[in-house]
């Protein structure tokens, strides 16, 4: 989330007449995130979050915008999106395809503690359980084919180790295609600034504009990747026992999840390692961006290959 289009206040006053919340009362850019624009809004009616789509294809946008509703049905505090006079959840604004959600209370818990792994741990596992009643579809725009293209772009800005790095790992993960994964809707994007807590109690889940159809363990992954390592890119036993095993009580393991665990972690450290090199390399003008370090998820994939994780015991 950054700003890359500025919206003027007269802008979103128009804008934001074609809803019934109330009159303006201030407005703020975002600039956590690096995909879309957004900007917290306040108004007289309430607090919400307008967000301009940037990247996202008007024809994707329905399964994000209409799937956060659905899971805030089923108990996920999810944002829901908030329909204009005429019913519409998806407008345009400044030339872009635009969306106004609540705004959830509680902070991310930037250094979140066993108790809060473990309740991140539970709401995936419970999120993905009631997205097996979700009727959209969505294919995974950052899965193993977005890989391979990234890495044709990137491949020239690295350094001969990063070379070897990335074209092992690419081989590695080929074998993922033929395996038979328990799959659903995922969030995809499960970070830290992406969950709100008050106190130990998450109260919103945020940013579904990932959310796709795919294996729900890479799900957890990409969530155990960011909530559980250290500084070095080893995994931190205690707070990855607190959220996989809170996940396993309400979603039990597979076999095969099981043997496939640590390549799963390679493959989200892949995957956002490659999209944060193209942000860095390739990036895009706004007046507030945030482009995060690589190197944190090149560390990650190295430590995994190194040391390769399990799951703890079902029990667990």
């Amino acid at each position: 989330m950054s700003v890359f289009t500025k919206v003027e206040r007269s802008e979103l006053v128009a804008f934001l007449d074609a809803y019934t919340v109330g009159d303006l009362q201030h407005f703020q850019g975002i600039r956590a995130g690096i995909e879309n624009t957004n900007y917290f809004v306040n108004t007289s009616g309430g607090r919400w979050v307008l967000t301009l789509f940037e990247t996202l294809h008007v024809s994707e946008l329905p399964f994000c915008l209409y799937l956060m509703d659905h899971l805030d049905t089923h108990g996920i505090p999810s944002p829901a999106p908030v329909a204009d006079r005429n019913g519409q959840i998806l407008l345009v604004l400044k030339g872009k395809p635009a969306a106004l959600v609540q705004r959830l209370p509680g902070r991310s818990a930037l250094e979140p503690n066993a108790n809060q792994c473990a309740a991140m741990g539970e709401m995936l596992a419970r999120l993905h359980l009631a997205g097996q009643s979700y009727p959209r579809q969505r294919s995974n725009s950052r899965g193993p084919q977005w890989w391979q293209r990234m890495a044709e772009v990137l491949l020239p800005h690295l350094d001969p180790a990063g070379q070897r790095l990335l074209t092992e790992e690419l081989n590695h993960q080929a074998r993922l295609r033929d395996l038979d994964l328990p799959r659903g809707v995922i969030h995809g994007d499960l970070f830290r600034d992406n969950v709100l807590f008050q106190g130990d109690r998450i109260s919103g889940v945020i940013d579904f504009y990932y959310a796709c159809n795919d294996v729900l363990l890479f799900d957890l992954a990409i969530a155990v990747n960011d909530w559980c390592t250290m500084e070095d890119g080893a995994l931190d036993p205690p707070r990855v026992a607190a959220a996989v095993g809170a996940y396993a009580r309400e979603r039990a393991f597979s076999a095969v999840e099981r043997e496939i665990w640590s390549t799963l972690l390679r493959a989200a450290a892949l995957r956002f390692w490659l999209s944060r090199l193209h942000d860095l390399h390739f990036p895009r003008p706004g007046e507030l961006t945030h482009i995060k370090n690589p190197d944190v998820f090149r560390r990650i994939l190295a430590r995994q290959i190194a040391d390769p994780a399990h799951l703890p015991p079902a029990a667990a």
